[in-house]
């Protein structure tokens, strides 16, 4: 990682002081004006009107850790379980396959949606102890692939706005992988674009904007970070919590960025430290994000 001069911000602002054991997950549905988000613990889908700030939040019957709009209507999710069709209004949950049976400790963790619609999913073990996950890709015919493997933590994924490049987080390993990614959704040549060190905090949810800067949440490490296409750290966005968790751009113009957070871990004295810890958090990057695309099944 190299380090150019770091312009440094501390001007987040709390949209949502929801209190979240570990919010994640966040989307923008432009059609609604809305973005939505997860607290994957407490099993709660939270949407927030950009408009008019009306709020709704909705239980779930497992926890989902990935959310993504469907083309078809609805939304494809990635559980405790492994894969599943859901539509937050009605709590109807279509459970699918789980990837990964012969492990039981596993669950699906962060997932994302490809230029070409396809939804790519990382697996974790439950106890962040185990490096058993792994990165998977789904396409709208409902096949699975198995990308990747040998993640304790799979975070992310993010892919750059000419789609040919593929970043996923192994967090506790505190490193950002890139693959090189082919139409046909092939990924090959991963290699380490980032490695951080302890003091940075874990990287963890992530998302691209139009110039091709990469936007890391660190947990743990109370900011997001923006890194340039060739690894250079150009940016540092300071929250007044520390466990933040993942980032989306949102907004009519794509131009507003919004940080999930979460309180899991804290002890009594940090919650008091940190009030609006679990909060949903807006940031002005500066720069457009890239449109998201529906998963196409």
């Amino acid at each position: 990682m190299r380090t150019t001069d770091v312009a440094r911000h501390d001007e987040a602002k709390c949209l949502w002081p929801a209190r979240a054991t570990l919010g994640e997950g966040p989307f923008w549905m432009a059609a609604e004006g809305a973005l939505y988000w997860l607290d994957i613990p407490g099993r709660k889908v939270h949407r927030l009107e950009l408009g008019g700030g009306a709020q709704a939040t909705w239980d779930t019957p497992l926890r989902i850790a990935s959310l993504a709009p469907r083309r078809s209507g609805g939304f494809i999710a990635g559980t405790e379980q492994g894969l599943a069709f859901y539509e937050p209004r009605t709590g109807r949950l279509e459970r699918m396959l789980d990837p990964e049976p012969q492990r039981p400790h596993n669950r699906c963790n962060d997932g994302k949606v490809d230029a070409e619609g396809r939804f790519w999913v990382g697996t974790m073990d439950d106890d962040e102890k185990a490096p058993t996950g792994a990165l998977y890709r789904f396409d709208a015919q409902g096949h699975l692939a198995r990308i990747d493997e040998g993640y304790t933590v799979t975070n992310g994924p993010a892919f750059s706005p000419d789609g040919r490049t593929l970043y996923v987080n192994d967090s506790p390993r505190r490193v950002t992988y890139a693959f090189d990614l082919a139409p046909d959704g092939t990924a090959s040549r991963r290699r380490e674009f980032l490695r951080f060190e302890e003091a940075h905090g874990f990287p963890d949810g992530m998302t691209v904007d139009a110039e091709g800067g990469l936007w890391i949440a660190f947990y743990a490490g109370g900011c997001v970070r923006r890194f340039s296409p060739t690894g250079d750290w150009l940016a540092e966005y300071r929250l007044p919590v520390s466990k933040t968790t993942s980032v989306a751009f949102g907004g009519e113009r794509l131009d507003r960025l919004f940080v999930t957070t979460g309180r899991v871990g804290l002890g009594a004295a940090e919650v008091e430290a940190q009030p609006l810890a679990g909060g949903l958090f807006e940031l002005d990057p500066g720069v457009r994000g890239v449109a998201p695309v529906p998963y196409a099944g």
